[in-house]
C-alpha cells in the first residue's frame, strides 16, 4: 500500500510518502520525508506560538508537499489523465475556505504529479494531539487532497507515529508490547496488544519531561528548544552535583510529575541574586552550569527508568518501544539501554530511529498504513481535528 502522509501538530510541518506492506512482519520502503521546521521562528518566545505556527504551515505545506512529491515522481512515465479543472477543484473547495490560495496550488501539484498521484493508495494525516489551530491545517489540507485525488482518507493519532516510528528502519515489534512515549507534550506508558489496541497505564500529572526540559532551560537562560541544550551541557557535568528531587519516584502508581523538579530548579538557582544557598545545596553559581543540566537531566531519567522498569516487572511485555522528541537524548538511550541489559534481558527494546524521534510525516504514514489495512478510513466531511485526542 502507498501511502501520502501529512503532519502539522505543532511546529514542523512535513509530508511524505512510504510503500508499506505486510502485517504480522512489516516492511516500510520510504520514498520520501520532507520536514520543515519552525524553530527559528519560535525561538525568540521561547516555545511556540500557536497562529505562527499556524500562518507557517499554511504558508510551507504546498511547497513540502511538492518535495516530497517531486522525487518518486522522477521515476514514473508521464500519466495523461488529469480531470477538468472544474470536477477537479469544485468538491474541495469547502475544505479551503480559510486556506483558499492552497486550492490553486494543489491542482498545480495534481496537473504536476499525476502519474504519481494515480498510483497512491490512501491520505493519511495526523488529526490529534496538539496545537488545533496548527492540526487543521493539515487535516483540511488533507481533506481537500483525498477530495481531488479520489483517495481514501485516515486520520491518526500523532502518539501512534511516535509509537510505529521503529518500523521506518524495518524493526519488528513483538507484542505485546510497552511503549514510553516521551514528548514536548506527553509523558505516557502505553501497553499494546496489537496495532490499535492500547492503554494507558501511566502519565504525567503536569509537565511533561519535554515540556520540564524547555522549561529549565528558559530558568537557565538557555536558548529554545531547551532539551538540547541541556543534554549538551550535561555531558560535561557532574550528575551528583545538585541533589534534586525524583517527583513520584517511590508511588504506587504508574504515573509521572515535573513540576516540582522545575520548581526545585527555580528555587536552587533564584538565590543568585540574594547570595544565600538552598537549605542543603551547594551554591549556585554559572561556573555550575554543566553540574546543574546533568543533576537536572539525570532526575528526569531516574524517574523514567523507575517508572519503565516498574511497568516492565508487572506487566511482562515482550517488547519496550521508547519514541517521541526526548528519546533523542543520548543519556536516556545509554542508561535505558543499560537497564534493559541488566535486569530485562529477555524484553526487546527499540528506540526510535533519531532522524525520526522529532515530528516528522513518515511516522504518520506507518500508523496510518495500519488503520487503512483494517478499513477504518474517514469520510473528509467528518474528519476533525482534535487537540486534545486521547490515545486510549
Amino acid at each position: 500500500m502507498r501511502i501520502l502522509a501529512l503532519e502539522t501538530s505543532c511546529d514542523e510541518t512535513a509530508a511524505a510518502l512510504a510503500d508499506i506492506s505486510g502485517t504480522r512482519r512489516i516492511h516500510v520502503r520510504l520514498l520520501s520525508s520532507v520536514v520543515s521546521s519552525q524553530i527559528a521562528l519560535h525561538a525568540p518566545y521561547g516555545g511556540v506560538v500557536p497562529f505562527l505556527a499556524q500562518r507557517e504551515h499554511r504558508k510551507n505545506i504546498s511547497a513540502v508537499l511538492a518535495q516530497a512529491l517531486a522525487e518518486p515522481a522522477k521515476r514514473l512515465k508521464k500519466y495523461n489523465s488529469t480531470p477538468t479543472k472544474k470536477q477537479r477543484t469544485a468538491p474541495a473547495a469547502r475544505y479551503l475556505t480559510y486556506e483558499p490560495e492552497l486550492l490553486e496550488e494543489f491542482t498545480v501539484l495534481t496537473e504536476k504529479f499525476s502519474s504519481l498521484i494515480a498510483t497512491i493508495d490512501a491520505i493519511a494525516v495526523t488529526k490529534g494531539p496538539g496545537l488545533e489551530p496548527a492540526l487543521w491545517v493539515g487535516v483540511n489540507a488533507a481533506r481537500a487532497l483525498a477530495t481531488l485525488w479520489h483517495k481514501p482518507l485516515v486520520g491518526v493519532n500523532h502518539l501512534e507515529g511516535h509509537i510505529f516510528a521503529n518500523y521506518l528502519e524495518n524493526k519488528q515489534i513483538i507484542f505485546p508490547a510497552l511503549a514510553l512515549i516521551v514528548s514536548g507534550g506527553h509523558t505516557e506508558l502505553v501497553l499494546i496488544t496489537e496495532p490499535g489496541k492500547y492503554k494507558i497505564i501511566g502519565e504525567t500529572r503536569d509537565d511533561a519531561a519535554g515540556e520540564a526540559f524547555d522549561k529549565a532551560a528558559k530558568i537557565l537562560g538557555l536558548p529554545y528548544p531547551g532539551g538540547p541544550q541541556i543534554s549538551q551541557h550535561a555531558q560535561n557535568g557532574d550528575r551528583t552535583f545538585f541533589d534534586l528531587p525524583r517527583p513520584m519516584l517511590h508511588s504506587a502508581d504508574l504515573d509521572f510529575s515535573f513540576s516540582g523538579l522545575k520548581t526545585a530548579l527555580l528555587y536552587l538557582v533564584r538565590p543568585i541574586s540574594k547570595k544565600t544557598p538552598t537549605a542543603g545545596m551547594p551554591p549556585y553559581s554559572p561556573d555550575h552550569l554543566n553540574d546543574l543540566c546533568a543533576s537536572f537531566e539525570q532526575a528526569v531519567l531516574d524517574v523514567l527508568i523507575a517508572k519503565t522498569a516498574k511497568a516492565l516487572k508487572k506487566y511482562r511485555p515482550q517488547t519496550l518501544i521508547i519514541g517521541g522528541g526526548v528519546s533523542a537524548n543520548t543519556e536516556l538511550r545509554k542508561q535505558f539501554s543499560a537497564m534493559i541489559t541488566k535486569d530485562f534481558p529477555h524484553t526487546l527494546l527499540l528506540l526510535a530511529p533519531l532522524s525520526f524521534t522529532g515530528d516528522n510525516a513518515a511516522m504518520i504514514a506507518v500508523a496510518g498504513y495500519f488503520s487503512a489495512q483494517k478499513g477504518k478510513f474517514s469520510r473528509p466531511n467528518t474528519l476533525r481535528a482534535d487537540g486534545g485526542l486521547d490515545l486510549a
